[in-house]
């Protein structure tokens, strides 16, 4: 071959190396996901995505931790990666959203719920009814911002026992010295959050028994004292919106008796995840999971009744 054949090859080589260097890391598309069950539509709505210290999770040895998260092929350069996901159930004759995601209470990983919501078609003013699961910030934060409702016309729900809770302002005595700092600042941004529904009378509570719409509430208390799931049921199909009772699908499925630290009470956290677990596993229900990897649905399966396995749907046009 001729030089200058050679050098010809070399400039080709040069420019394409330099072409390929220069391409800018681009954004995903918008962080919505559809899925049907029975005659209803869930969209599955993603906030952002963190990463998790491996210390947070507790009562495992740390090479089983190493060994497990290996086994998952997770990259634990930066720690373990949780999504923090919200629902939107289209009934037909309104719109209820489960959760509502972090905003910008947990940091600038997240706060996308609200325009990944309007980027799969819907508004923010259609939405009818808000469920939490619970109060912890990355599941109220997203219902407002600087004071004003993102749904302004959408009645919040939430437990009494979990109202009871974060406001009743003997509960920050009862813990140790060095949680109660932690505590104050979430009860801020808890008060904060629903203050624009307080001022309109569009807070409500519920209790265990209750039915909300079409929404069975599940009671599942340890991650927080007031912690709810909710059932939905359409055609013969069922829904659970499990809320907190699972952090990790490769840490909390292969041993489901590892607590978290943001768990109120780690023993009974996992007690509750033991029992849904098992009757998840066993009933085959389909799962909507706040913190499991986006779109966080799917099933829970077991062989054996100790150790489990998340199942996602297969994506589906």
């Amino acid at each position: 071959m001729s030089l200058l054949a050679l050098g010809t090859m070399a400039g080709i080589s040069q420019t394409h190396a330099q072409t390929i260097s220069s391409v800018p890391q681009q954004k995903q598309v918008p962080g919505y996901y559809q899925y049907s069950l029975g005659d209803y539509q869930i969209t599955a709505l993603l906030d952002g995505t963190n990463y998790l210290s491996k210390a947070l999770f507790k009562n495992i040895p740390e090479a089983e931790v190493n060994q497990i998260l290996k086994k998952y092929y997770v990259d634990q350069a930066k720690g373990i990666q949780t999504s923090v996901n919200a629902f939107l159930v289209n009934t037909g004759k309104e719109l209820i959203l489960v959760d509502s995601g972090a905003s910008s209470c947990n940091g600038p990983n997240f706060g996308s719920i609200y325009s990944n919501l309007q980027a799969s078609g819907q508004k923010p003013e259609q939405v009818n009814t808000i469920l939490l699961t619970h109060l912890h910030p990355d599941h109220v934060c997203g219902i407002s911002n600087n004071g004003t409702a993102n749904f302004p016309n959408a009645t919040v729900y939430v437990s009494q026992a979990e109202l009871d809770f974060w406001m009743n302002p003997k509960t920050v005595e009862k813990l140790p010295k060095a949680k109660q700092a932690g505590f104050l600042a979430t009860v801020d941004k808890i008060k904060k959050a629903i203050a624009p529904y307080q001022a309109k009378n569009q807070l409500k509570t519920f209790k265990v028994g209750d039915k909300i719409h079409n929404f069975d509430v599940v009671s599942s208390a340890g991650h927080t004292p007031g912690h709810f799931g909710f059932s939905l049921k359409s055609q013969g199909q069922e829904m659970v919106f499990i809320g907190d009772i699972v952090h990790s699908h490769t840490l909390q499925f292969d041993r489901p008796q590892t607590a978290v630290d943001f768990d109120v009470d780690p023993k009974q956290a996992v007690e509750t995840r033991l029992k849904y677990f098992a009757e998840y596993a066993k009933s085959g229900q389909t799962v909507a999971a706040p913190h499991l990897p986006f779109p966080g649905i799917g099933h829970i399966y077991s062989l054996d009744n100790k150790s489990y396995q998340w199942i996602p749907v297969h994506f589906k046009d």
